[in-house]
């Protein structure tokens, strides 16, 4: 009895052609792919910062923190609002509280390294202000709370801001936002390399997209009241309201 040993298979141009047309596919669904998440992120980042704000009006109206003694709530930094950090009840650096329980934003945001919270693809940074005229921006401790140096208790009564940005810039997310206590969400588009927010390497600080270095400045919007658009912001780039 004869027994045939001819086995069927793919030839290697069969195979060649199957690895091209795999080649061809991913080429044209990985950057659909990525942009997708890049949008995703964007979107995520613009419900963050607005959950933020909600948290910062709930935690300044509940007088959670009150340096002064005079009865006006003052707002917060991510390690506060989340209940991780010790809550500030006095001027002098060292005078706290227990954390807040329950906390106003999710614990996850008391997941605090170098001042930032990582939240997917984007980085957040609280600043609150400082009680000289003009007020400059006062950072979180890099593991939560307030710093060594206390933010001014008056004008933490009616001022903070807070920035996302990119993790990776061009992979988790593009464009640069920015919202204070107007509520406000404003962004960049980020998509000049040479003045790029991206990673804990280029970070936005506290008045780049305010028209003055104070925190009390007016958002750095494009001026397009006379003939020729004048670019405000302190980081030299156009920035633009995000639709509601």
């Amino acid at each position: 009895m004869k027994v045939n040993n001819n086995k069927a298979g793919f030839t290697l141009i069969e195979l060649m052609i199957v690895v091209a047309i795999i080649a061809i596919i991913a080429a044209i669904a990985l950057p659909k792919l990525m942009s997708a998440r890049i949008s995703a992120n964007e979107n995520a980042a613009v419900a963050t910062l607005r959950s933020i704000a909600a948290s910062q009006q709930q935690f300044q109206a509940s007088s959670s923190v009150d340096t002064d003694y005079d009865g006006g709530g003052e707002f917060g930094y991510f390690g506060e609002l989340a209940g991780v950090a010790d809550l500030r009840i006095g001027a002098a650096t060292g005078d706290v509280a227990a954390p807040l329980d329950p906390p106003y934003l999710a614990t996850p945001f008391g997941d605090i390294t170098t001042s930032l919270v990582e939240r997917q693809g984007y980085f957040y940074q609280i600043w609150l202000p400082s009680d000289a005229s003009p007020s400059l921006g006062v950072a979180e401790a890099a593991t939560g709370g307030a710093a060594t140096t206390n933010p001014g208790s008056s004008n933490c009564e009616v001022m903070w801001c807070c920035y996302a940005w990119p993790v990776d810039a061009g992979k988790t997310g593009m464009r640069t936002f920015f919202i204070n206590q107007e509520g406000d969400i404003i962004s960049y588009s980020n998509r000049d390399t040479a003045d790029q927010y991206s990673g804990t390497t280029s970070m936005p600080a506290f008045s780049e997209a305010l028209s003055a270095v104070d925190m009390d400045a007016a958002l750095g919007l494009l001026d397009t009241s006379g003939a020729t658009p004048v670019v405000t912001a302190q980081d030299g780039n156009i920035w633009t309201p995000v639709g509601n």
